[in-house]
């Protein structure tokens, strides 16, 4: 994408997040405008961002869905804004849009979006998977069940690893099915969405179970929950170590991509975590 190779297993690559959201459980309100979100992503970039992740719906626990133009309206000025000739710094890295509907999707990529990240798997919106397909652009499927609203209320599992096992390789079948190219999936068992602490860490113990699928995965820990639990820091701006170890433990069972707040710091983890397991 936009020049770059992404040579799976070579390197772990960095998702910079950039929440243009007011409600964002770690940042939201402080990029939410034309301005300070531009200057954000520059600064992603600068510190060695190879992705950068755009999201205008927040998916916290509890998150109530905004309409879809608001959606549209906090997204689209962002992606159009850094696709401008005079953000040369910033044209050649590929933009992702978090959303799960396929209207956000399809008008973001017009706009200059390279991929989506839907936190739903595509199954929030039954348009989703033919959209993509459509377009011709990779997608993150990522497990979850509900929606923000409701998560946290659906955690009970028979056997986690297992029932997120199936999802993900239902929604690739799916995916496929709708004419998505198998290179163009990537998968996220969603670290935070309907997961419970003890869930989060087995995942991180066990992720190396779903290399099997045969798609990248993508792990996103950054500043969660259940680093603030295990830490006692309820500031999620202070989970930026606890992050640390557990892009660590992603990157020693095979994680390709970690989407992160904290870029210089988590580079370095990186680099010394590739360092060590990719050797």
């Amino acid at each position: 994408m936009r020049g770059k190779s992404f040579n799976w297993g070579d390197r772990t690559y960095i998702m910079g997040v950039l929440n243009v959201t007011p409600d964002s459980f770690s940042d939201g309100g402080q990029f939410n405008t034309l301005e300070t979100a531009v200057a954000r992503a520059r600064s992603l970039v600068e510190e060695g961002a190879d992705i950068l992740d755009i999201g205008g719906q927040s998916t916290r626990p509890g998150a109530q869905q905004v309409p879809l133009e608001e959606e549209l309206n906090r997204v689209l000025p962002v992606v159009r804004a850094l696709r401008e000739p005079q953000n040369g710094d910033i044209l050649s890295v590929p933009i992702s849009v978090d959303t799960t509907r396929s209207q956000v999707a399809i008008a973001a990529v017009e706009a200059g979006a390279d991929f989506i990240n839907d936190v739903s798997g595509g199954v929030r919106d039954a348009d989703m998977l033919g959209a993509l397909a459509t377009l011709g652009v990779p997608v993150v499927l990522m497990h979850s069940r509900g929606t923000p609203e409701t998560m946290q209320k659906l955690t009970d599992y028979e056997d986690l690893i297992p029932e997120i096992y199936r999802f993900l390789g239902d929604r690739i079948e799916a995916a496929i099915a709708s004419g998505v190219d198998s290179k163009n999936i990537i998968i996220d068992p969603g670290i935070g969405f309907a997961k419970t602490l003890g869930h989060n860490l087995e995942i991180l113990r066990r992720l190396g179970e779903f290399r099997h699928l045969g798609a990248p995965i993508l792990v996103g820990a950054s500043r969660k929950s259940f680093i603030g639990h295990i830490l006692n820091r309820p500031n999620p701006q202070e989970r930026v170590w606890g992050t640390a170890a557990a892009c660590s433990a992603a990157i020693a069972a095979g994680a390709d991509i970690i989407r992160v707040h904290d870029i210089p710091e988590m580079r370095d983890v990186c680099r010394v975590a590739d360092a060590i397991y990719r050797a």
